[in-house]
């Protein structure tokens, strides 16, 4: 599906764009709100600062997507492949992430207050700075993740947990692929 195609069609209110193949989009700003975009591709899509609200992804493909700045309130990303996205500053508040695929994702300074991240596999994630206040951790992985300055008031994570899988504070990390292991940006 071409771009300009998935903005007509939504313009004249269509919705539904599950399994839609936009690899490499250009959707930065834009208002996806409430669409959905279950088992979608949008691997290396910029969806930097787009307005994606009560979206819904299951299942969907992001992997190294930017979606820097973006608003995900309430977003559907059950199961959703996000490795090495770009999530800073995204608003995921209210968002369901149980079961999604965050290894090496940025979320530097993302916002995931009340967030289900049930069962979500974190590893060598950069959540410094994030705010996970009353979110659910439950299952998560977080082996090698970076929760330097995370606000984790209300958060079911496991103290013990946490000081065994996370790296020491003032790690920081520039992801940007999954091979096995997280590749450092220099």
């Amino acid at each position: 599906m071409k771009t300009q195609d998935l903005l007509n069609r939504y313009a004249a209110r269509e919705s539904d764009f599950r399994e839609a193949a936009l690899a490499e989009a250009s959707l930065s700003g834009v208002n996806l709100s409430r669409a959905d975009l279950s088992r979608a591709d949008l691997s290396r899509a910029d969806l930097s600062r787009a307005d994606l609200s009560g979206t819904c992804f299951h299942q969907a493909n992001l992997t190294n997507a930017d979606l820097s700045g973006a608003d995900l309130t309430g977003a559907n990303l059950t199961e959703v492949n996000l490795i090495g996205t770009d999530l800073t500053g995204a608003n995921l508040s209210g968002a369901d992430l149980s079961g999604a695929d965050m290894r090496c994702a940025n979320l530097h300074g993302a916002n995931l207050t009340g967030a289900n991240l049930t069962d979500a596999e974190l590893s060598g994630a950069n959540l410094s700075g994030t705010c996970l206040r009353n979110a659910s951790l439950s299952g998560a992985s977080l082996m090698g993740a970076d929760l330097s300055d995370a606000d984790l008031t209300g958060s079911d994570l496991i103290e013990e947990k946490l000081n065994m899988e996370t790296t020491p504070s003032g790690v920081s990390h520039n992801w940007v692929s999954w091979n096995g292991s997280c590749s450092i940006v220099e």
